[in-house]
């Protein structure tokens, strides 16, 4: 069964009609008027007519925020004005299709896990590293939400107390040491200090005095020292808070997603180095496995279809595929 999902991101939304294995069929993609919710949601209307042609399909829609248990209200969007707001009604009176509203956290979380880096385990946990830090948690094949919907806010773990000042209002999070713009503050903390700070110090030159995500890649992809001294430091972290995810939750796999999760094992070995050493009782239980994440783009789109399909009554056990 085919089923629509929608990715409502912060500049586009990217719509998709998914079939059961998780491909593509068709997409579409258009800019997002974040100023102007009703404008946005009209454009999440016709998306959806469009990708449905007259179909009665399942709909999932993955947005940015806290999202109620009953996948329908968006408590708040940091990107969006929405607060309390009925979005499922709201789409489901103008489409008359079955909708539920995701976390796109969430949903990019259950794409890697059914037809992603995760398709063989039961219990993972993955944590995306861009902008801020997020991420998602699937234990006993099912996604956690939480008894009000807002589980899986990993990027608010607190790791560093009385630390950096985090946006949701605590300090020491997470998110202010593992994510890209952590990354950013690192790098050019580094090239300020000279030594193998220098080409960090010259492609922030040569960029007008800003180093950007785009510099710091392509300069740990030459392994200039610097670079990967940043980026060592930003796996400490992320090691540290899966350490601490691991002694709660137990998962078989670590996802790590995000435009730093590119640079591959350079990422994931620091990440892998700092777990274990942070690991409670380390050497007396299994360790779980790291790995990149691999839907990518496509990963809210496709988990929003796939969540649709299943709470609308496609059992999930005719389509999980451990092969």
């Amino acid at each position: 069964m085919q089923a629509i999902g929608i990715d409502i991101g912060g500049t586009k939304i990217a719509g998709a009609l998914v079939d059961e294995l998780g491909t593509i069929v068709e997409s579409r993609r258009v800019a997002t008027d974040a100023g102007d919710p009703g404008a946005l949601e009209t454009s999440v209307v016709e998306m959806v007519q469009d990708l449905a042609g007259g179909r009665t399909l399942a709909v999932g829609v993955a947005a940015a925020g806290f999202i109620d248990a009953g996948q329908s209200i968006v408590y708040y969007a940091p990107n969006i004005r929405w607060r309390n707001e009925p979005f499922r009604q709201r789409l489901e009176a103008r489409l008359s299709l079955p909708v539920i509203i995701e976390n796109d956290a969430n949903a990019a979380g259950w794409a890697e896990f059914r037809y992603g880096a995760g398709r063989l385990v039961s219990d993972m946990v993955m944590i995306t590293s861009g902008t801020g830090v997020g991420g998602a948690v699937v234990a006993d094949d099912r996604l956690l939400r939480g008894g009000f919907g807002v589980a899986g806010e990993l990027g608010h773990l607190r790791v560093v107390p009385d630390g950096l000042p985090c946006g949701c209002g605590a300090r020491g999070c997470i998110e202010q040491y593992g994510s890209g713009r952590a990354l950013l503050r690192m790098a050019n903390a580094i090239a300020d200090g000279g030594g193998i700070g220098v080409p960090l110090a010259e492609a922030r030159a040569a960029a007008g005095g800003t180093l950007d995500g785009a510099a710091i890649a392509a300069l740990v992809d030459d392994d200039d020292p610097g670079a990967l001294a940043a980026l060592r430091q930003l796996g400490s972290w992320l090691g540290q808070a899966a350490a601490s995810l691991s002694a709660v939750l137990d998962p078989q796999l670590f996802v790590i997603g995000g435009g730093v999760a590119s640079s591959g094992d350079k990422l994931l070995d620091p990440i892998r180095a700092a777990y274990l050493e942070h690991l409670p009782a380390r050497g007396y239980h299994p360790e779980p496995s790291f790995a990149v994440a691999e839907m990518l783009n496509d990963a809210g789109a496709v988990g929003a279809a796939d969540l649709a399909r299943i709470h609308f009554g496609d059992p999930i056990h005719e389509y999980r595929s451990r092969a």
